[in-house]
């Protein structure tokens, strides 16, 4: 028998359609989630699941699941990911899972398939926590990890509440949450958002879990005074604290080493002003680790600093956490058949943990749970310039397909 295969042209074109749906200069994507950009990109995916055929469902937290029945009554293989962004996203972060689980679905349906398992796409609210704090918050609902109360009444960085959002473009659902639905397995497919494949040759990642995130913001208040009149020995300067944070938590990561990184990606001063000393400053931290043990200790260490240091300078501080999760190994046996779906398609492959959250987290604790990856070019992503090969596109949505048909029965 012919192994069944994707259509890749129409992967390819979907995955390019919804890439106009927010478009922004430089061929990146805007489609923060609830916004209006989003909710076009809901309708088009939307639509395509309809003309499929599939039984669309819609929660109260706005994820969106597509499903095709199996021979048998039993909890549904769910394929998932994401369709909103970053502000400067590129084309393929999430959204290439999502159409490729779309993907499979057709090319089952179109070979006359029955799986005993049903089949469902889906795609999951605030996955990116751009908009709204913490990311995976959609998945986090639907498997029970965040209470679903809670998550309505978050406000955006531009002040609406998701619940608010979700009323507003039409997607406060009426489908249960909180672990109502659980799947047989979940499975995501997803660029790889780093360097690694591409600088190993290595065609496909079987992904063996997610590292740890710990995200904080730090409010630091000073003094404003005259940057010229005031001496260096006489100031409550919040900039100058922050600048130290910065600088601290990249030698903390040379020190720790390993999996062990630090990102400061969010800071603003004011006044903001040349000639003026900062008198506030709002910044974010960003540790990640695979072992949680090493990832408690950058906590520890960065958090003592930050009283220190602040204190040294006189500064007040407020902590705020954002989001905090430990890290996450995938199913062994998942891996396991990933691995061996590359192969048997004569793709080279590598295991690997993700460097970066996915929905597919959320899931691992309740399912079995897999993740492949595909390389990205220069390891380049949450950028315009994010781009993976067609090649390579199609090569994992092989992969996925063979798996989803293995696990699905």
């Amino acid at each position: 028998m012919t192994a069944l295969r994707v259509d890749g042209e129409r992967l390819l074109r979907r995955i390019m359609a919804l890439a106009e749906v927010g478009a922004i200069d430089g061929g990146g994507v805007c489609r923060l989630a609830l916004t209006d950009a989003d909710k076009a990109g809901r309708d088009l995916v939307v639509s395509w699941m309809r003309e499929l055929g599939l039984t669309v469902t819609v929660d109260r937290i706005g994820n969106v699941l597509g499903a095709r029945a199996g021979a048998a009554a039993l909890p549904p293989v769910i394929i998932g990911s994401h369709i909103d962004t970053v502000r400067t996203g590129g084309k393929y972060d999430g959204n290439y899972g999502v159409l490729a689980g779309l993907e499979v679905i057709e090319r089952l349906a179109e070979a006359g398939v029955v799986t005993r398992h049903p089949v469902a796409v889906g795609f999951f609210t605030n996955e990116e926590g751009a908009r709204f704090a913490p990311d995976m918050l959609g998945s986090a609902v639907h498997q029970g990890e965040l209470a679903l109360d809670l998550a309505l009444a978050t406000a955006g960085i531009d002040g609406p509440t998701v619940g608010a959002e979700l009323t507003r473009i039409g997607y406060a659902g009426e489908t249960p949450v909180g672990g109502a639905v659980r799947a047989a397995a979940f499975l995501e497919l997803h660029v790889e958002q780093g360097p690694v494949l591409e600088r190993e040759g290595q065609e496909i990642g079987a992904v063996t879990g997610v590292q740890g995130i710990s995200w904080t913001e730090l409010t630091l208040h000073g003094v404003s005074n005259h940057a010229g009149t005031t001496p260096m020995s006489m100031r409550t300067d919040a900039g100058y604290v922050a600048a130290e944070i910065s600088c601290f938590v990249r030698r903390l990561t040379r020190e720790l080493g390993g999996a062990q990184v630090a990102t400061v990606g969010h800071q603003v001063f004011a006044p903001n002003l040349v000639n003026v000393i900062p008198n506030r400053v709002v910044m974010t931290l960003d540790l990640r680790n695979t072992d949680e043990q090493i990832l408690q200790q950058a906590e520890r260490q960065t958090f003592a600093f930050v009283e220190q240091i602040a204190a040294s300078e006189g500064v007040r501080v407020e902590q705020r956490t954002l989001a905090r999760f430990a890290p996450v190994a995938f199913s062994p046996e998942m891996v396991a058949r990933v691995e061996a779906a590359a192969r048997a398609q004569g793709r080279s492959v590598r295991r690997m943990p993700s460097g970066a959250g996915h929905d597919a987290q959320m899931f691992a604790p309740h399912c079995p749970t897999g993740m492949i990856f595909v390389p990205s070019a220069g390891g380049i992503s949450h950028n315009v310039r994010e781009y993976t090969a067609p090649a390579q596109l199609i090569a994992g949505a092989n992969v996925l397909l063979e798996v989803v048909q293995e696990v699905a029965g």
